[in-house]
């Protein structure tokens, strides 16, 4: 059940009220960790919470009075809240009454003027003493100083006031004694008694010896709160039938009529009418009772008196409240479903159907509402997701049961923090980069770019290089990488005729914990560069070339005499190599070179004025640019001599105008694919 603490109104501060951490079950030790709290403004007003007991102690001064009023019973709701997990307790403080406060009257001294021909028994109300305490340190008993006339009568009304009435023992003779003097004490209840008096004067008037009397003694009437002032609740009447003075009636409060009333109510003196004459509040009272009083115009005046009931009838006038106990915020995005993010309360000060509060939740949103207790809790629906959504606005809309309904909203910001749950992402599967060999290191290879759409240090990238071995040296003294932007720059050097793919592993990162890694490959394709010059092969530059070609000097145009053989290191265009005879030869009109192939041919017959030794210049040439270029030294001897069989007769003066051999072109080309092809596999497998 609920935990039900009571303490004494007035108490000092620091009074222990009670032990809260016991009570609930909690241990001492656990209340820093659990953050133990009071959680409502009205329960850090008047309490607070010692931690190093778990004890609720009295923080401001209590006056039940102040609270409470006359009310018969004061308790004040406190809310206890604790975390890990997220709780909400609720407690009553009963504040009780102390007898500090003694009775009063009114009007200390009041005149009462009773004709001499009041009748035996006949009853005259007094006006009643107030004690702001309740209970049994209220107004308990009266009494009445001694007398030969009077009794006193003390009569309990149904909310348990009591109100005393002279009551009339023995006829009154005016002539005898024209005034009676008397003394009227209230006592409270409490211990010790406290106690009040008023003086009563008592004047014996003459004989006016009919009073007004009402319709009805009793009179009931409803009324809806917020009824316009001015509306007219009801007429009271009271008839005399006395003639003149005697029988002219008018009307007033009467004595036990409280200041609120008067406040709330007008009486028309002369009709009757009672009219509202203030706001009609149902939440602050539901009933009220106004005593009438009618009295005539004789001398003396008589009097009658009648009670008129008012019940106040709730209109739906209230809307409902959300009240915020407790929030968890920002929310982490893998809060798993039913986790309570939040705690709240519903109240609406009218009563029945206009009172009763239903709640929902904006539709659209991943949490919903469940009921705890009289309380409500708000829980995650499904899982979160900050990338999808990093905050939501979640409208709690309360409506009552009136007709029509009022409702009230609430709007609860709820921000969703992130978590690392998203791996980095390269914006392409593969990237590929383009070098000319001989390079300056630190060129600029290519940038590669990744993202994530966490946020914060789980977006954070870092870029690296995994390791590896290329060529017996390791990938970083290759190339490196920006760790910051992913711009990726050459370490060295690259030799297109050692190296012509390197694949690079790169490696990303986030500065999550723990990190979340994707990598991608980069293939660094070197570009040739004409960084060679051809090289002859024949004839060689050492001591063999120095043995002349001998040709027979009855050679028929087209003879072949030699042939130049070279390579070039480069590769594709840059390895084309063509040949030329140089205008340094002996005599360059004998002989005509193969633009493509290098074989020197005889251009016409030999004649008897040529010398008999030749000197052949060949200019071999690549197609770089620039295009570099060697040259190949060739001596032919002239001799008589047959000719040899491997003579091969040409159309040579025909076809002197050679075209280039396409065929021999495309066979070059194909094979230096084939060899980057290769190299490129051999490195990726």
């Amino acid at each position: 059940g609920q935990i039900h603490y009571s303490v004494v109104e007035e108490s000092e501060l620091g009074t222990v009220v009670g032990n809260v951490a016991r009570d609930l079950g909690l241990k001492v030790e656990e209340l820093p960790g659990r953050r133990l709290r009071l959680g409502s403004e009205e329960s850090l007003r008047y309490f607070a919470v010692r931690l190093d007991s778990g004890t609720l102690v009295v923080s401001q001064r209590l006056d039940r009075e102040r609270l409470c009023g006359a009310a018969a019973s004061c308790v004040l709701s406190v809310q206890v809240v604790t975390e890990n997990p997220l709780q909400l307790f609720r407690l009553e403080v009963e504040i009780l009454d102390l007898n500090d406060n003694s009775p009063s009257f009114p009007t200390a001294h009041r005149t009462l003027r009773i004709a001499e021909s009041a009748t035996v028994a006949a009853r005259f109300p007094l006006e009643g003493a107030q004690d702001p305490d309740v209970g049994t340190n209220a107004v308990s008993s009266y009494r009445l100083s001694p007398n030969s006339h009077f009794s006193l009568d003390v009569k309990q009304q149904p909310d348990g006031k009591l109100f005393p009435e002279l009551v009339l023992e023995r006829a009154l003779d005016r002539e005898e004694q024209p005034e009676v003097q008397l003394v009227l004490t209230a006592v409270d209840g409490g211990s010790p008694a406290r106690s009040g008096t008023a003086q009563i004067t008592v004047q014996v008037l003459d004989v006016n010896d009919n009073a007004p009397t009402f319709d009805h003694t009793t009179y009931k009437v409803k009324v809806r709160e917020n009824t316009p002032v001015g509306a007219v609740l009801l007429r009271v009447n009271a008839s005399d039938p006395d003639e003149g003075p005697n029988g002219e009636t008018q009307y007033s409060f009467g004595v036990h009529t409280s200041d609120s009333v008067r406040r709330l109510f007008a009486l028309d003196p002369r009709s009757g009418e009672v009219r509202v004459n203030g706001a009609l509040d149902f939440e602050e009272s539901r009933f009220y009772e106004i005593y009438v009083r009618a009295h005539d115009g004789g001398v003396p005046e008589m009097e009658g008196n009648c009670v008129l009931q008012v019940q106040v009838e709730d209109a739906n006038d209230n809307p409902p409240e959300v009240l915020l106990t407790s929030l968890l915020n920002p929310v982490p995005e893998d809060t798993p479903p039913e986790t309570v993010v939040g705690l709240f309360n519903v109240r609406d000060r009218d009563s029945g159907a206009n009172g009763d509060v239903s709640l929902e939740i904006s539709p659209d949103v991943p949490f919903a509402i469940r009921p705890l207790q009289n309380h409500f809790s708000l829980v995650t629906q499904k899982s979160l997701d900050r990338e999808s959504t990093s905050q939501y606005a979640v409208e709690l809309i309360a409506q009552d049961g009136g007709s029509p309904a009022l409702t009230s909203t609430l709007t609860l910001l709820l921000n969703i923090s992130d978590v690392n749950d998203n791996p980095p992402r390269f914006s392409q599967p593969s990237y590929d980069a383009f070098l000319q060999e001989n390079n300056p290191p630190g060129s600029l290879l290519c940038t590669v770019s990744a993202s994530d759409p966490d946020d914060g240090d789980n977006s954070r990238l870092v870029y690296s290089i995994e390791s590896g071995q290329v060529q017996d040296a390791p990938i970083s003294s290759f190339v490196h990488i920006n760790p910051d932007n992913g711009n990726l720059y050459a370490q060295r050097t690259f030799d297109f005729e050692l190296l012509q793919v390197l694949p690079v592993s790169v490696v990303v990162r986030d500065s999550g914990s723990p990190p979340l890694y994707a990598n991608v490959t980069v293939y660094i394709f070197v570009l040739d560069q004409n960084d060679h010059p051809p090289t002859i092969l024949h004839p060689a530059s050492d001591s063999d070339l120095q043995a002349p070609q001998r040709v027979p000097l009855s050679a028929p145009p087209g003879y072949l005499v030699a042939k130049v053989t070279a390579v070039d290191a480069d590769a594709g265009h840059n390895a084309w190599l063509s040949y030329r005879l140089l205008p340094q030869s002996t005599d360059p009109s004998l002989f005509h070179v193969s633009l493509y192939t290098g074989e020197v041919w005889t251009a016409r017959a030999f004649q008897d004025s040529d010398m008999a030794v030749q000197h052949l210049a060949v200019l071999v040439t690549d197609n770089g640019d620039p295009p570099l270029s060697t040259t190949a030294t060739i001596t032919v001897a002239l001799e008589e001599a047959a000719l040899e069989e491997s003579f091969k007769p040409q159309d040579f003066l025909a076809g002197a105008k050679e075209k280039p051999d396409l065929t021999f072109y495309l066979i070059i080309a194909l094979a230096a694919v084939s060899t980057v092809a290769l190299a490129t596999v051999t490195l990726l497998a």
